[in-house]
């Protein structure tokens, strides 16, 4: 049950990567906070395709969404829904929560931290909890995970305790100069909307989830202690509440995989679960031999985000050479395009990979490749 699960959702991921540049890793975190049942919080300047990643999340599970740009004018009710005035008329305060963020699978909050108090406070208790009350209103919301947005951490100490609730970080910034034109291929076909041809289930990802409480953790436990210790001894801050959640992510990563217990290759999102850019900067460097191993079929941009590791990279290039050899041109000038996408292909299979880290897959998929650009 949960390889054919596993399937289905790496299915329906690598279809969501389809033309989305530099975004990959925030796509991918928003599965792995499903799966473990953590939020997602994602810093950087407006316009860098944000709310873009959690679409093509909700898509891929074929999950209600909500998504809403916060500002200090906003009001609880915009998010959470009206008082239904005809049950006001007959004495009971409860919401009108149809199409709002209670009836949410997927939710993504864009500058979250300009809400006010109240819906913060509102806000606090249905991500905590999963339950959302009002009035008379009080109910379990199937809320699975929610990407917030902003430009910046908050200094302010309250605000910093409720960005607090969001286990998984992620920064980013503008695609670089060498993606430009990826980008702006991309950016030509977003309008169109296409039907996603693997979606996955919430079936799918809530069988992911239940395996994931279920997933062995002492293989790895005393690798885990041994990377918050060289943290610490770093001067990496990561709290005693996110070092323990850390757990569920690891085990989030074993079930994506397929995986019953989980293994030091699930290790690498400690990486996501340190508060600032800084310390996950130098979690890179000072875990380098601890993620060594890292690696993951299903999050596999993630997995070489957070560690550099020669076995993610080689799941990666697989991904890359199997995406190319799906399609292949037959006509210029998009022919000449593959070739160059394909020359770069197995120029970094070649300079990034010893011998000894090139797969029976990865090994066949070069020299097909290397035939068709022969």
């Amino acid at each position: 049950m949960i390889e054919t699960a596993a399937r289905a959702v790496r299915a329906a991921l690598d279809e969501a990567r389809e033309g989305l540049v530099e975004r990959e890793v925030l796509l991918e975190l928003v599965a792995l906070g499903a799966v473990a049942g953590e939020h997602v919080l994602v810093i950087g300047p407006p316009g860098t395709a944000k709310s873009e990643a959690a679409r093509r999340a909700a898509r891929a599970f074929d999950a209600r969404v909500f998504e809403y740009l916060l500002g200090r004018f906003t009001e609880p009710s915009e998010l959470f829904g009206p008082i239904d005035l005809r049950r006001l008329r007959e004495g009971v305060v409860e919401a009108d929560v149809t199409g709002m963020l209670p009836e949410a699978e997927i939710a993504f909050l864009d500058e979250v931290f300009l809400g006010s108090t109240a819906i913060l406070n509102t806000l606090l208790a249905l991500l905590n909890e999963r339950t959302y009350r009002r009035g008379h209103t009080q109910l379990r919301v199937p809320l699975r995970v929610c990407v917030a947005a902003s430009n910046a951490l908050p200094e302010d100490d309250s605000l910093a305790a409720f960005a607090d609730r969001f286990l998984l970080r992620l920064f980013v910034a503008p695609v670089p100069d060498a993606s430009l034109e990826a980008l702006l291929e991309a950016g030509d076909r977003l309008a169109a909307h296409v039907a996603p041809r693997h979606a996955a289930t919430l079936a799918a990802l809530d069988a992911l989830t239940a395996a994931a409480r279920e997933v062995e953790l002492a293989p790895v436990r005393t690798s885990l202690a041994h990377a918050i210790r060289l943290l610490r001894k770093a001067g990496v801050a990561l709290s005693d509440r996110r070092a323990v959640k850390t757990q569920r992510l690891v085990a989030a990563a074993a079930a994506l995989e397929g995986r019953s217990a989980a293994t030091t290759a699930d290790l690498w999102p400690i990486v996501y679960a340190l508060p600032t850019e800084e310390a996950q900067e130098l979690a890179r460097s000072v875990l380098a031999d601890v993620l060594a191993e890292a690696r993951n079929a299903a999050l596999s941009a993630a997995a070489l985000d957070a560690s550099s590791s020669s076995a993610a990279r080689a799941i990666r290039l697989e991904g890359d050479a199997r995406a190319l050899l799906e399609v292949v041109p037959t006509e210029e000038p998009a022919l000449a395009r593959w070739q160059l996408r394909a020359e770069g292909v197995l120029r970094e299979i070649d300079a990034s990979l010893p011998p000894e880290r090139v797969t029976e897959a990865l090994a066949s998929l070069r020299r097909e490749l290397a035939a068709r650009v022969a």
